[in-house]
């Protein structure tokens, strides 16, 4: 009887406990700049959205480049061609890692939505 009253109580407290460093998959939309040989980022990039890992549907890409005011350094870029889409406007789907002074994404998938950036998006 102690032993099943401690171990519903552990277990009660493992249910409330908050996840500790979850990383969230996020969409983000912005201007795919090479800072550096093999250094992605993405700048007037919009704020991380919810998402899943899969590439957007191509309803969901926008029709003009955004104005964002967000820069994420990209990771894992390895798969996705990226010097092909160099200036241009990407939607970004990936793990979001919150950091200072810039935020990174370990990228899942990326779509080229416009074939070019907001007008003064950062070099």
């Amino acid at each position: 009887m102690v032993i099943s009253s401690i171990l519903a109580f552990a277990l009660a407290l493992g249910a409330q406990a908050p996840a500790a460093n979850k990383v969230e998959i996020v969409s983000v939309t912005g201007c795919l700049r090479e800072q550096g040989a093999g250094t992605w980022v993405l700048v007037a990039a919009t704020e991380p959205v919810p998402s899943i890992a899969n590439q957007a549907p191509a309803a969901e890409w926008p029709k003009e480049p955004p104005a964002g005011k967000h820069s994420y350094r990209l990771l894992g870029v390895g798969e996705f061609s990226f010097p092909q889409h160099r200036d241009r406007t990407m939607v970004i789907r990936g793990l979001f890692i919150k950091a200072a002074p810039m935020s990174r994404i370990n990228v899942t998938s990326a779509a080229e939505a416009v074939a070019t950036c907001v007008a003064g998006a950062p070099k």
